[in-house]
């Protein structure tokens, strides 16, 4: 006999405590359940009053307080603890329940746990969730994957705890069958690298070059957020540079070591942009610069390397220099963006999922960490052409870089002059220009490859594939 409760959580750290409590404040019952049974018990004695909470100690009892079909949601680390949990659950699940993992699973072992649990008549949902601990309790940015029947059965809820965009649409969609919803996140997670890195060379290049204080750098980027900069991270990061640490009176940034730690997911994207033959460029820079920052003593043996000596910049100069910079990180900005949406496009029809591209714009408007004002001009960009190539052929798109161009050059090339990192920055111009240009030097590298490993080419004036018998009279077969 079934219980009552319309979803249950299994795992209550912050995430999953969190996504309980949101579900109970929108006025669902909610089964709860954790391996340790004091967290569970916490969370009821603690916020009880929130709205109706079934507390579990055992699997059993977990699922026999569930309605059917029972929709069970796993908030645990990925890899072996979601088998391990999905393993204690699926045999006492029936056929036309749904396993949820809301955790940030790597698309491959989501599309495994998908086919095999379909197998059992189980719906599997792999969905990604953003906007962290405060997403998950007020709003989050919510990506499912899985079948269409489990999100029929699930996506009422999640409408209804959802981020709402600023029309008031719930951050949320029915993104694709199997691995989709867990691939698109994963994307989501890689722009967000790049961007934070992007937002990082800005604030280095104005405190390198134009010699501002991380506290007038707050100001300029809380100027930046009122205008088609506007976004959380923006916004987050105005509030990081303004902050003073108590201890030593010195600003926040300057106590911090800078070394960045990732988790994964920025690595996956990189990872399967290669497998998928994506560039994402910019995105595999933000990973490389956050390893790199790691690497203390060899950071710590190259530091005497020669190198260019800054030159001060005056006070008009370094205005001019920020203006600069916003155009810089503007333009670099939709790279980042169109490097994502591409590999989704790449992802979706490899896979067969169907995603749309306007649809994943429009959800993340709000409740995500990459949450940002121009994502809905990118919505309308896919509403007007659905298949549009790449956002950088949307017409605004093409002449707002183009208008940027002039001064992100200058910003590459002063960071050059004066020995400033900036390789997002620069990875991005490099995107942009060989998209443009005409011919690139591929044609010589791939002559290369033929010359030492016959790997053969193609011609410009003619189908076909050939080789050069190099040597001798470098006659020419046809390799076809």
């Amino acid at each position: 006999m079934s219980g009552h409760a319309q979803i249950g959580v299994t795992g209550l750290a912050v995430m999953g405590r969190n996504l309980a409590r949101n579900f109970a404040r929108n006025g669902f019952t909610v089964a709860v359940h954790n391996r340790t049974a004091a967290r569970m018990r916490a969370l009821v004695d603690e916020f009880g009053d929130e709205g109706a909470f079934v507390p579990a100690e055992s699997a059993q009892e977990f699922v026999a307080a569930l309605e059917r079909p029972r929709r069970l949601v796993i908030m645990v680390k990925a890899g072996d603890p979601t088998d391990a949990v999905i393993q204690e659950f699926a045999p006492l699940l029936e056929e036309g329940d749904v396993i949820i993992d809301g955790g940030n699973a790597h698309v491959a072992d989501t599309r495994r746990r998908e086919r095999e649990l379909r197998e059992r008549g189980i719906h599997f949902v792999g969905v990604g969730i953003s906007g962290g601990e405060e997403g998950a309790l007020h709003g989050p940015s919510i990506m499912p994957g899985g079948s269409a029947e489990s999100y029929a059965s699930l996506g009422p809820l999640l409408e209804k705890i959802a981020a709402k965009a600023p029309d008031g649409t719930p951050c949320v969609t029915h993104v694709g069958p199997d691995g989709a919803g867990h691939f698109v996140k994963m994307v989501h997670n890689g722009i967000e690298y790049a961007d934070m890195q992007l937002i990082a060379e800005a604030s280095h290049l104005l405190r390198a070059v134009a010699g501002y204080s991380p506290a007038r750098i707050a100001d300029t980027f809380r100027t930046w957020n009122e205008g088609r900069l506007n976004s959380y991270l923006i916004e987050i990061t105005a509030e990081v540079l303004a902050h003073t640490d108590p201890v030593t009176g010195r600003p926040f940034v300057d106590v911090v070591a800078d070394r960045a730690e990732q988790k994964g997911t920025g690595r996956w994207t990189v990872q399967i942009a290669l497998d998928l033959g994506v560039p994402v460029s910019g995105i595999a820079e933000a990973v490389f610069a956050r390893s790199l920052s790691g690497h203390a003593e060899l950071r710590e043996a190259s530091a005497s390397l020669p190198g260019p000596v800054p030159r001060p910049l005056d006070e008009q100069e370094a205005a001019r220099f920020a203006g600069r910079v916003e155009q810089a990180l503007y333009a670099s900005k939709i790279v980042s963006y169109t490097q994502g949406f591409h590999q989704i496009q790449a992802g979706s029809e490899r896979y067969g999922w169907g995603v749309d591209p306007g649809a994943v714009a429009s959800i993340w408007r709000a409740g995500c960490i990459i949450r940002a004002a121009f994502l809905d001009r990118i919505r309308a960009a896919y509403e007007i052409r659905p298949e549009l190539p790449s956002l950088l052929a949307d017409k605004r798109f093409a002449e707002e870089i183009g208008a940027a161009q002039d001064d992100w050059r200058e910003v590459v090339a002063t960071a050059a002059r004066q020995g400033v990192p900036t390789p997002g920055f620069s990875a991005a111009l490099a995107y942009y220009d060989a998209l443009r240009a005409d011919r690139l030097p591929a044609a010589l590298t791939q002559a290369q490859r033929d010359f030492f490993g016959a790997h053969t080419y193609r011609r410009t004036d003619r189908e076909g594939s050939f080789h050069t018998l190099w040597g001798g009279d470098r006659s020419e077969v046809s390799a076809d």
